[in-house]
């Protein structure tokens, strides 16, 4: 049985744009090659940090929807720990209901979007 699982990583800084690619590249190839199915994916960028983390105030935001079996879970966590570019990372299991909102919130965006490239 797969469950829905969302994880969301922060990376250092310090980074350069290929750098970050590679390091999202890495977590993408993980899920999949673990038996993950990668649902959605948003990078959210650079952002300030509520407090200083290894007295760095900013890092770079990146979400990954995905279906796996429990196990992996716990693989993926040993990589995040490993990799001295991730300085916090969060996975949560997703109910059926934040499977639906989570869809709701990417159909919406979807509907948005292109209108606002019409303009």
């Amino acid at each position: 049985m797969l469950n829905h699982y969302e994880t969301v990583f922060i990376a250092t800084p310090v980074l350069s744009e290929a750098q970050m690619k590679e390091a999202v590249t890495k977590y993408k190839s993980f899920i999949s090659d673990n038996g993950g199915e990668l649902v959605h994916e948003e990078s959210w960028g650079l952002r300030k940090l509520a407090y200083p983390i290894q007295k760095k105030t900013t890092g770079f935001y990146h979400l990954l929807e995905f279906t796996a079996p429990g196990e992996l879970i716990d693989r993926l966590e040993v990589q995040y720990r490993r990799d001295e570019r991730i300085i916090r990372f969060l996975t949560t299991r997703l109910d059926k209901h934040a499977v639906e909102y989570a869809q709701k919130k990417r159909n919406k965006k979807a509907e948005v979007e292109p209108k606002a490239t019409e303009e």
